[in-house]
């Protein structure tokens, strides 16, 4: 009889250099990637620790400089400014929405990288739970709106 021989293949995943995470709110979602050092993304543009690129442009021009605060909330709670080089893609909604859902994205990478050491500060700062806030939808027969009613008439 033949012998019968056993191979065993290792597949070897390539290794990610990034962190990513989804976050969403409203009908908006954010994806992000973390990086820990500098590097080409997605769109090929280059980002440098401390940097957010939002679709392929520097934050403070994609959402203003009124709202740089807000994005880069869960690295100044967690300490971790200028360690990342961060790269958001956003689709969907309006820019508040999309905010929202970048900062999600951001904190959830976060608790990724370090569990034990940010989640406790994540959830504190009330950063790891997803609104679930979502717009009505519009129900038949109700003149256009969701909770108008039609008019009745009088006699």
């Amino acid at each position: 009889m033949d012998k019968i021989e056993e191979k065993t293949v290792i597949v070897k995943k390539p290794q990610k250099d990034f962190v990513y995470a989804i976050g969403r709110r409203k009908s908006s979602t954010a994806e992000v990637r973390l990086y820990k050092k500098d590097t080409t993304v997605w769109g090929g543009t280059a980002v440098k620790i401390g940097e957010f690129v939002v679709n392929n442009k520097p934050a403070l021009e994609y959402f203003g400089k009124s709202f740089e605060k807000v994005y880069s909330e869960p690295l100044l709670v967690t300490g971790a400014q200028n360690k990342f080089a961060i790269s958001i893609k956003v689709s969907g909604g309006g820019k508040m929405g999309q905010l929202d859902a970048a900062v999600l994205a951001i904190a959830r990478a976060l608790d990724k990288i370090d569990k034990e050491k940010f989640h406790s500060i994540l959830k504190k700062n009330d950063m790891l739970t997803r609104d679930p806030r979502v717009r009505e939808r519009r129900k038949v027969g109700m003149g256009g709106k969701s909770r108008r009613r039609k008019q009745s008439p009088k006699r």
